[in-house]
């Protein structure tokens, strides 16, 4: 059993015990309660902390832990509804306006322990680094000065080492340091697209990105992606017929379908963008989620683009933790000052530890190791999802597997509810993301994406594909 499932569990035989003790009673000791459940003290800390969270009870250091007092009788109902006609009568603003965040909601939500987790793209805690980030955050916290007032644009050292990371001719000077990939999307849409204008996306892509786009009153309009990458004849149809100034991709392990752009395509999607004066905001989210046998990866857009056509996110977050949200977004001309003033508007700048600690992490022999070793975990469990399903469920698999990314994007038969399948999957025990909200029009077909990042190992994906294909078998 994991750390975090023993917290959950040892909270919830405590909070049923509190009956047993009247208001201000004091419980038994953490180190009683290590010998009678035979879990660590550190569980016990956490659980303890859970229900002092929760208002159940009182930590006094030195005391002990007290069952807190009967609380006051909660205020009256409050009646919010004025707030239906507030938000929904906003005159003169773009008709597009509103954040949608079904899809994003869908894909943080937590599965219950007892569920094969195969919908969320953060990786399992097994695969994280997770003793290389207290070492690199414990050496950040002596660092003098960490607590300071860092640059807006970000530590110096920092913005280098993505220059670097990122390569071509950009420099330290066109990096600005971000809070992760999410809110360098959200820079970038709202700094380079006017509200109520149109913004090309790929078809089918990122529902996190789409729902930015239309929380900042944008109108994403698509352009199909097929398995060589975005098509660059109905690119440039799509610039044409809309007027875009702005096109956003992943030409790296697209997300969902986890094509890479060829290397024919790569020059035709600039010359395009640039013939419609246009910018291309690359989301290069999946590099370092490259497997171990993957061929040598192309180089990100923005080292192939002289001429400040490509803004370049990409973010540390998915190859570490998705607590370290550090990422970074590049940007050349006066593209960059918008960017910038942007950013300090919306949240001044990244907090220095956060910076500090990423320093220390990148900088660490332990972080080559670890992108070698989730590297190989990554192939493992592509390996056993896709093994299982061509053993089980052969006609959903694609016929070019990505090597690199944490997903497979299913196409299911024509007719088949995604919708209903899901509902069924999740009461056979196994989570999974429908591909509906992937799309800013109607689906084309249905489909289904299976991630193999948080799951707890291969034995475990290997019993998801058979719980789904438990749930698939009645609905045929």
């Amino acid at each position: 059993m994991n750390e975090r499932s023993s917290v959950g569990e040892l909270a919830a035989i405590l909070r049923g015990e509190l009956s047993r003790y009247s208001p201000g009673e004091k419980l038994s000791s953490s180190r009683a309660l290590v010998e009678r459940h035979r879990v660590s003290p550190v569980t016990v800390a956490r659980a303890i902390a859970q229900l002092v969270a929760e208002g159940l009870v009182v930590s006094r250091p030195g005391a002990g832990v007290f069952r807190a007092e009967a609380a006051p009788a909660g205020p009256a109902p409050v009646d919010t509804s004025w707030q239906e006609v507030a938000l929904s009568a906003e005159a003169g603003l773009p008709p597009t306006r509103g954040a949608d965040a079904t899809g994003v909601l869908a894909a943080l939500a937590l599965a219950p322990a007892e569920v094969v987790d195969l919908n969320s793209g953060y990786l399992h805690p097994a695969l994280q680094p997770e003793r290389a980030l207290a070492a690199a955050l414990a050496r950040a916290g002596r660092r003098p000065g960490a607590w300071g007032r860092p640059p807006i644009e970000g530590l110096p050292e920092l913005r280098s080492w993505f220059a670097r990371d990122v390569g071509g001719p950009l420099t330290a000077s066109e990096v600005l340091v971000t809070a992760g990939g999410q809110s360098a999307l959200t820079t970038a849409l709202r700094s380079l697209v006017a509200p109520g204008a149109p913004v090309l996306v790929e078809s089918p892509t990122y529902p996190g990105m789409l729902a930015v786009a239309r929380a900042a009153g944008l109108r994403p309009v698509p352009v199909p992606v097929d398995a060589d990458g975005v098509r660059p004849d109905l690119l440039a149809d799509a610039f044409a017929a809309s007027g875009a100034r702005a096109f956003v991709c992943q030409p790296l392990f697209q997300n969902p379908t986890g094509a890479v752009l060829s290397a024919a395509r790569r020059p035709e999607v600039l010359r395009i963008a640039r013939a419609a004066g246009a910018f291309v905001v690359e989301d290069d989210f999946a590099r370092r989620l490259v497997h171990s046998d993957a061929p040598a990866l192309p180089a990100p857009l923005a080292a192939e683009d002289p001429d400040g056509v490509v803004v370049h996110i990409r973010s540390l977050t998915k190859p570490s933790s998705p607590s370290l949200r550090v990422g970074a977004i590049t940007a050349r001309g006066p593209a960059f000052e918008r960017l910038r003033a942007v950013q300090a508007v919306d949240s001044f700048f990244v907090p220095r530890p956060l910076q500090e600690t990423t320093l220390e992490l990148v900088g660490s022999p332990a972080w080559s190791h670890h992108l070698r070793t989730l590297s190989g975990a990554l192939h493992d469990r592509r390996r056993a999802l896709a093994g299982e399903l061509r053993r089980l469920l052969p006609a959903l698999l694609p016929e070019r597997l990505p090597y690199g990314g944490y997903h497979l994007w299913l196409r299911l038969p024509d007719g088949r509810d995604e919708t209903a399948l899901t509902a069924a999957a999740l009461r056979a025990g196994v989570a999974v993301t429908p591909g509906r909200a992937y799309f800013t029009a109607e689906s084309p077909a249905p489909h289904l994406r299976l991630s193999y990042a948080c799951a707890d190992g291969p034995e475990r994906l290997v019993e998801g594909v058979r719980r789904l294909h438990r749930a698939y078998g009645p609905l045929g």
